[in-house]
């Protein structure tokens, strides 16, 4: 059995500045490295050498999903590690988290989204098959020993699209670090006046990559159809403005402060189509804005409607609209505030590193007990 202190190779392919993957794989690599334990990542070539200050890096020149699996095996076999922990779908590690759902559940959900001609090219697109595939390998032929999935939500798409036994899949919450996103009041106007917003002004903040799937087209129906002036639309992330264009909108790109962001800002929003647990949602509630997510929505499971913010049913521009015109009353707002920075509070990462450190202590002694019965 290995010591307690443990050589840990978490895998994650690419790299976006304002990635969730990427933000909660820093802050649990910290935390890893804090505990006295080694971290090094295996990666493509795409990710900073110095967004990795946590120990030895890898980087492969793999261009697609299964390239990259193919290079993690290979690496695999000669890699001195007590325990493989991969934040991406591969063929095989000791431990799988399920940061991005599961890719079936999310095909499935958007066949009522997609036209006729976008449901036909997806049936043919290779990427898609990939992801497939893989995830075939991860849960029905049992790559992962264990699975670690960031909501209840997506433990039962685990289990219900590739039959992984529920015993071996544990629930474990995303974390971000709640005292990150205080804000006060003096930090609060300095920052809405440098995103020139007017004392009456009510910002509504978006935060995502992947727009589409995000339901970014939905906020916007549900901004538009409101016709206030005093609504404005601040949208973060990476994305194709052009797409999106409209007169309550403010495109700020990706942001390295986001937490500026949501200081600056009075109600958050994310009609997403499928999101397994957004942890742009979990910075909005450590900031203490009101949350309007949907169902399909991981972090939905977290909060009370109507206490936290709004869960909606279907993702459209007149539920947007309505959630936001809730909202709108100042004093809801101030009563959710300090209830929203009481229910981040069980979510720090913190929590969160001290589970899954627990998980990979575990993975690690089964690892090594398996490597010494096959031994003899």
């Amino acid at each position: 059995m290995p010591t307690n202190h443990l050589n840990i190779a978490f895998i994650r392919r690419g790299f976006s500045p304002s990635g969730g993957a990427e933000a909660y794989l820093k802050r649990l690599a910290r935390g890893v490295v804090d505990a006295g334990h080694k971290a090094q990542l295996f990666t493509t070539n795409d990710w900073p050498r110095g967004e990795w200050p946590f120990g030895d890096i890898s980087g492969f020149g793999a261009a697609s999903p299964l390239q990259f699996a193919d290079a993690v095996e290979r690496v695999r076999a000669g890699a001195s590690v007590d325990v493989l922990m991969s934040l991406e779908r591969v063929w095989s590690c000791d431990v799988y988290r399920a940061g991005d759902g599961v890719h079936a559940a999310w095909m499935e959900r958007r066949t009522g989204h997609d036209t006729a001609w976008h449901r036909l090219t997806t049936a043919f697109n290779r990427k898609h098959a990939a992801i497939l595939r893989l995830e075939e390998a991860l849960f029905r032929k049992g790559g992962a020993a264990r699975v670690i999935a960031n909501s209840a939500m997506v433990k039962h798409e685990i289990t219900k699209f590739y039959g992984y036994p529920p015993e071996l899949i544990e629930v474990v919450p995303s974390g971000v670090p709640v005292d990150q996103f205080r804000c006060n009041v003096e930090a609060r106007e300095m920052e809405r006046r440098a995103l020139g917003l007017q004392r009456e002004d009510i910002a509504v903040l978006f935060v995502g990559s992947g727009w589409k799937r995000k339901g970014l087209v939905h906020a916007l129906r549900g901004i538009e159809k409101l016709d206030n002036p005093h609504l404005k639309l601040l949208v973060a992330g990476r994305g194709t403005p052009s797409r999106y264009r409209s007169r309550y909108a403010q495109f700020v790109g990706e942001v390295p402060n986001v937490a500026a962001l949501y200081c600056a800002s009075d109600i958050f929003v994310l009609p997403t189509l499928y999101d397994p647990f957004s942890n742009a949602c979990l910075e909005a509630l450590a900031s203490g804005l009101p949350i309007i997510t949907t169902r399909s929505n991981g972090f939905a499971e977290t909060v009370e409607d109507g206490v936290h913010g709004s869960i909606i049913d279907a993702p459209n521009g007149g539920s947007v609209a309505n959630a936001i015109t809730l909202w709108m009353d100042a004093a809801r707002r101030s009563e959710a505030f300090p209830l929203n920075v009481q229910r981040a509070a069980r979510f720090d990462i913190s929590i969160n590193v001290a589970r899954t450190l627990e998980i990979l202590l575990q993975a690690a002694s089964a690892a090594s007990t398996s490597s010494k019965i096959r031994k003899t």
